[in-house]
């Protein structure tokens, strides 16, 4: 019989702990994926010589007689936003008790590194993918590839409803609705939107509920008081810098997201005015940097490890109803309620 300390000069295998137990190599691969006509014993014995033995599972074998990896894809826009580590947060956290792992891609907003995301996934055979749109893709050959494939393929944040493709995400639309009647409320008068690419739903969403919440206040949604951003910090100082020039120049700014809303802070504050007493501004997606800054950012909560858990849950679903071939339909959208977050920087003008 070999003794342990041999058995770890190579990589261990199930015919190692077989024959450490004396047992058929069935029997040991049997009791380690829990088979119920394994008694609770050896399945004991196997699983404490496995971990005595620093056994690990060959993965790739075990997806390629399963067909199933045990892993999926998430593409996300860019790690450097707080917004979406909390959404792979709340996706690592569901998929772990699932016993899945992830592979993460971030595009950095690009079309081209979504694509080479998406030839990543497939060559590591992932069971399906979760993904947000990058603000640069406007063409979307690639998810539609994916969905004549049959991969599973949900989408979080960002969608395109043109790909008809199952999505979590935040009402945009009340979001933004909230946002702008709370500047309103607060005695701002003059009420100018950064926007961000029309071509994602979220952001149209956005500019419309702006728009609306002027309509139903007696305002009307002046095009001069809507620049077209793109979602950046550098995107916000720019704003400034136009609605500044106008003859009347807006007194308080919703902006599409917080580094957009953190420019218009940044540009504010360097021209030497005062927030909120002179401009008051509120953003969208509530940063972690929002409270450190000064002054704190107003911004909407967008419920971002739900939303991971929600799209997880809403893959798995989609998994499900592949591997039975089921005809049931799968869920076309799941939506959650924005919360806004009330800060200094929209708490109104001084009398």
């Amino acid at each position: 019989m070999h003794t342990i300390a041999q058995s770890l000069s190579h990589r261990i295998t199930i015919h190692d702990i077989a024959r450490e137990l004396n047992l058929t190599t069935a029997t040991v691969s049997r009791a380690l994926n829990d088979h119920p006509r394994i008694s609770t014993e050896t399945k004991r014995l196997v699983q404490e010589k496995a971990r005595q033995m620093k056994y690990r599972r060959n993965k790739l074998a075990s997806s390629l007689r399963s067909g199933k990896s045990h892993t999926i894809g998430v593409i996300i826009p860019s790690a450097q936003m707080n917004f979406f580590g909390s959404v792979v947060h709340g996706i690592e956290n569901v998929a772990s008790n699932n016993g899945y792992s992830i592979i993460l891609y971030q595009s950095e907003e690009t079309s081209a590194l979504e694509k080479k995301a998406i030839e990543t996934f497939l060559s590591a055979r992932v069971d399906g993918i979760l993904a947000s749109i990058a603000k640069e893709t406007v063409d979307f050959t690639h998810y539609v590839e994916l969905k004549k494939r049959n991969i599973p393929l949900v989408f979080f944040d960002r969608t395109n409803e043109d790909l008809k493709v199952p999505a979590v995400v935040v009402d945009d639309y009340k979001g933004a609705y909230l946002a702008t009647e709370h500047l309103l409320k607060n005695g701002y008068k003059r009420i100018a939107h950064v926007a961000g690419p029309q071509h994602i739903k979220g952001f149209r969403d956005r500019l419309n509920g702006y728009k609306d919440a002027l309509k139903a206040n007696q305002k009307k949604a002046e095009k001069n008081y809507i620049y077209q951003g793109n979602v950046s910090i550098e995107s916000g100082k720019e704003a400034v810098d136009y609605f500044l020039k106008l003859v009347e120049p807006p007194d308080a700014f919703f902006a599409v997201e917080d580094y957009t809303a953190l420019g218009v802070i940044k540009c504010l504050k360097e021209r030497k005015f005062k927030i909120p007493d002179e401009f008051g501004v509120i953003g969208f997606a509530n940063e972690s940097f929002d409270e450190h800054i000064t002054p704190a950012l107003s911004s909407v909560d967008q419920q971002t490890v739900q939303m991971g858990k929600e799209a997880f849950n809403l893959l798995m679903e989609m998994i499900k109803i592949n591997d039975s071939k089921s005809t049931v339909k799968e869920k076309e959208k799941i939506v959650l309620e924005p919360i806004l977050c009330y800060r200094e920087s929209s708490a109104g003008k001084k009398a």
